[in-house]
């Protein structure tokens, strides 16, 4: 089992940044791809970005790349979103989320943490 808990979450007006933390107990998280995902009110769960279990590798949806990176910290059991040139339609809420595979994919996240409240205001 894994336990994942978020923070870094907040208010913040547009242009501006935020790294968020996902912080991984119970387990190393050295051998498990990790990925952030958002959702905003209406709307679905989308995927942001993942980083596999090395931290070698990395993908990020079209609308965060190049603003957005994702990295991971083994010696800490934590992965961070660093998130900048945020924009309005970024708020949501992000969760981060561990699994064997580094997919895009929710459903192949066996592992979720609770979600940080990201809110930009223009």
């Amino acid at each position: 089992q894994v336990q994942l808990v978020e923070s870094g979450g907040g208010l913040v007006q547009a242009g501006g940044s935020l790294r968020l933390s996902c912080a991984a107990s119970g387990r190393t998280i050295s051998d498990n791809a990790v990925a952030w995902f958002r959702q905003a009110p209406g709307k679905e769960r989308e995927f942001v970005a993942t980083i596999n279990y090395s931290g070698r590798y990395t993908n990020y949806a079209a609308s965060v790349k190049g603003r957005f990176i994702v990295s991971k910290e083994n010696a800490k059991n934590t992965v961070y979103l660093q998130m900048n040139s945020l924009k309005p339609e970024d708020t949501a809420v992000y969760y981060c989320a561990a699994g064997q595979y580094f997919t895009a994919l929710a459903r192949d996240y066996n592992y979720w943490g609770q979600g940080t409240q990201v809110t930009v205001s223009s």
